[in-house]
């Protein structure tokens, strides 16, 4: 694969992932519970293909090095959220989908921890 291809799959992969954050939040149950869950998910799950978005036209390395680092913690609170939520719901369904989304969470997390770090051992040398 080109780099163009894999930076298109992950900023496609990062979308879809947002909207299957969306749709979820979308279909859970509102209460006092669930409502400050669905709200701090909704962002943060949607925040880690926008500024994945961002960071492909980083106007410098260090801007590009900042949305990357974002991207790391965002997919990292996302897995939080989605852990609770996935506590706080009744529906075995709904739980299986958080428990999946939680996996692609740590996916990215894992992605980016490795941009991450290569950037380090990079801007070492």
């Amino acid at each position: 694969m080109t780099q163009v291809s894999n930076k298109y799959d992950l900023e496609e992969r990062t979308t879809v992932f947002a909207e299957r954050i969306v749709d979820l939040c979308k279909r859970c149950p509102k209460n006092s519970v669930t409502i400050p869950i669905l709200d701090q998910l909704i962002r943060s799950g949607t925040s880690i293909g926008a500024n994945y978005c961002e960071a492909n036209v980083a106007s410098s390395k260090k801007d590009f090095n900042s949305k990357i680092f974002i991207c790391k913690k965002e997919s990292r609170e996302t897995k939080y959220w989605l852990r609770l939520l996935g506590s706080a719901l009744d529906d075995e369904n709904l739980k299986q989908e958080c428990r999946d989304l939680w996996k692609e969470a740590q996916e990215f997390n894992l992605i980016f921890s490795k941009i991450v770090s290569k950037k380090k051992v990079l801007n070492e040398n």
